[in-house]
């Protein structure tokens, strides 16, 4: 099975080149020139929330939208089948090791039409051009760097999905304003969030409840997928069928992030 996973993964890395799948020939990879045209500019915002990031919707009625982190680690097999039982869409973020680790459950995520998946970087790390950190976390040191961290595991999810990933959210969710308009002109859009649904996946599961319940309409909520161990399957167990009887409407981010 290792084989044949590895093998599936470098013959659709092979199809790519350095381009996305399906690319007609001749097609030039953008990534090397956003990184020389951009090399020089001088980022002057850092954090969460800016112009570029999209992090909440204008909601009609009761709505909210669902992400999902899978950084390095596990997976939450009981959050999943909690999701797919009530029919709840989503964004995950996968992140360029999890897929390696986990590709076998990449590929089923990636076929079940309730969820998008976007990109969560290719090592993980805040989205920088001065090697600024977050959490402790040395971020990316150049225009170069944050080409790579978005454009190398956006071919990998392309090969998996067969698509494009539109999505991005970098590890730890920090950027500064150049590193935004490089992922824009890579073709994807960095996707905040309004709600930290389970603190990182630090919170028990009636903590993790509490804060998908106090959400406004059109929040975007952030938790975790690669933590099994964690508060955050137990908590959307709890609050989902709630929420639901209470009239509230689970939205895909991609249908209502343009209101």
């Amino acid at each position: 099975m290792h084989s044949r996973r590895r093998f599936l993964t470098l013959a659709a890395g092979t199809a790519l080149g350095a381009a996305v799948a399906g690319a007609p020939r001749g097609w030039a990879d953008p990534a090397p020139t956003l990184a020389a045209g951009l090399a020089g500019r001088a980022p002057t915002a850092w954090g969460t929330t800016m112009p570029g990031i999209v992090s909440s919707f204008k909601p009609d009625g009761k709505q909210i939208a669902l992400t999902f982190d899978l950084c390095p680690g596990g997976y939450d097999d009981a959050l999943v089948k909690t999701l797919v039982a009530n029919k709840i869409p989503a964004v995950l973020f996968l992140n360029s090791r999890w897929i390696d680790k986990h590709f076998g459950q990449a590929a089923e995520l990636a076929a079940n039409p309730l969820f998008e998946i976007g990109n969560h970087g290719t090592r993980h790390v805040p989205l920088s051009v001065t090697g600024r950190s977050a959490y402790g976390i040395a971020g990316t040191r150049s225009a170069a760097e944050v080409v790579d961290e978005v454009w190398t595991n956006h071919q990998k999810i392309t090969a998996l999905t067969g698509k494009a990933p539109t999505w991005f959210r970098t590890g730890t969710a920090h950027y500064d304003d150049v590193a935004v308009a490089i992922v824009k002109q890579l073709g994807e859009t960095p996707l905040g969030f309004t709600v930290n649904g389970d603190g990182g996946a630090t919170l028990k599961p009636p903590a993790v409840a509490a804060n998908l319940t106090a959400a406004a309409p059109g929040s975007i909520v952030i938790s975790h997928m690669n933590h099994p161990e964690a508060g955050t399957g137990a908590g959307y167990a709890l609050a989902i069928p709630k929420m639901l009887a209470a009239g509230w409407q689970f939205v895909a981010v991609s249908a209502v992030a343009g209101r």
